[in-house]
């Protein structure tokens, strides 16, 4: 009897921006006009078109529009994405698309075409509902934009999603919590606040080094996660992962939970990752990260990789282990076999409050998520 092959995401990366935010570090470009972003839109396509010849054909689970920042393209060459991913892949009954998008006034009036070209998600950059700190994050909106924006998106898309930073320097578990409840009275079902993490290189990174901005203490950073989790849960939110909150199952996001299930998905766009199976082994693909070049190889070759290699059960066993102990189901140890984790120190870190006590699957407990970066380093070592 034949295996089915698995299920299959598809992440679509438009890395233009109106502004680059000082805490990002994504694969991000200012936006440009001329002709290559419609010449992006077109090799993105035809990446599409040849990444089907290697996977063959897939039940469709998610398409995901992310960056950058696809809501400034043209509606119209979502559409075509969107369609031609469509028909290269069988799409299940309940596909999920999402589009990322940011706050402004002139993105929200866009959300209508959006729907039109086949979004049925919006994962809506609010990043905090207060305009001093918007000012500080680098935004380009303010509060009151954010709130327009959120009901707009509310009639447009079946589904949305808002994403906040907390751990903001001067924030305070207090004001955290009136900004998380006036984020929840927006109606969303799904709500991923993220801790602000200083990432090397960016324009955060400098103003850290140069003793301009001091993130929170540790302490600090604890309670407001503590906050994030009572707050959230309160109000309906399950925490199914470290960063995300869902009214219910329904409402979890299904391409996300490809990742952090180990499933495959296709990556296409400037710098964008995929993960596929093919003939049994795992396999990793990278595209040319500077637009330029991605549409270069695209026209080259087909595809737009800069870079596709095999993992080796031990590579793919980490990142199965990396990203499972995200989720609150956590990973099973079948999965991760090859890394031979020795039983007794499985035991001290239950035994330290840190996993569940779960002689079938790795999961961390809320204590384990607190410390999840030190948790995951002990057990991949």
């Amino acid at each position: 009897m034949t295996t089915p092959a698995p299920k299959l995401g598809v992440y679509i990366h438009w890395p233009y921006c109106a502004r680059i935010c000082p805490y990002c570090d994504f694969n991000v470009a200012k936006a440009k006009g001329g002709d290559e972003p419609v010449a992006l839109a077109r090799a993105i396509v035809a990446d599409l078109a040849a990444q089907r010849a290697l996977t063959g054909p897939r039940d469709l689970a998610s398409i995901f529009l992310g960056g950058g920042t696809p809501s400034l393209m043209d509606p119209a060459w979502a559409g075509e994405m969107i369609a031609e991913t469509r028909r290269l892949w069988s799409p299940a009954a309940d596909l999920e698309v999402t589009l990322e998008a940011n706050p402004t006034d002139a993105e929200a009036a866009r959300f209508a075409a959006f729907a039109d070209a086949g979004v049925n998600r919006l994962s809506l950059g609010l990043q905090a509902l207060d305009d001093a700190a918007l000012k500080g994050l680098g935004r380009n909106h303010d509060a009151a934009t954010g709130l327009r924006a959120a009901q707009a998106a509310a009639r447009a898309f079946p589904r949305l999603s808002l994403d906040l930073i907390y751990a903001r320097p001067h924030q305070t578990p207090a004001a955290w919590a009136d900004e998380l409840a006036r984020a929840i009275d927006l109606g969303a079902e799904h709500i991923s606040p993220y801790q602000l993490t200083i990432e090397a290189g960016t324009a955060f990174d400098r103003a850290v080094r140069r003793g301009t901005l001091v993130p929170p203490d540790a302490e600090t950073g604890a309670a407001l996660y503590d906050t994030t989790q009572r707050v959230l849960e309160a109000a309906g939110f399950e925490a199914y992962e470290v960063s995300n909150h869902a009214r219910g199952e329904t409402a979890r996001s299904h391409h996300n939970l490809i990742y952090w299930q180990g499933q495959d998905y296709v990556g296409a766009g400037p710098g964008a990752h995929g993960r596929l199976t093919l003939d049994g082994a795992r396999q990793a693909t990278y595209a040319a990260p500077k637009a330029a070049d991605y549409i270069a190889r695209v026209a080259e070759t087909g595809v737009g990789f800069a870079s596709r290699e095999t993992l080796d059960a031990r590579e793919a066993a980490q990142e199965r282990l990396l990203s499972g102990l995200r989720i609150r189901e956590g990973v099973a140890l079948a999965e991760v076999a090859v890394l031979e984790i020795p039983s007794q120190k499985i035991a001290d870190l239950v035994d330290l409050g840190l996993l569940a006590d779960d002689p079938q699957r790795l999961r961390p407990t809320p204590a384990g998520r607190l410390v999840l970066d030190r948790l995951t380093t002990q057990l991949a070592l």
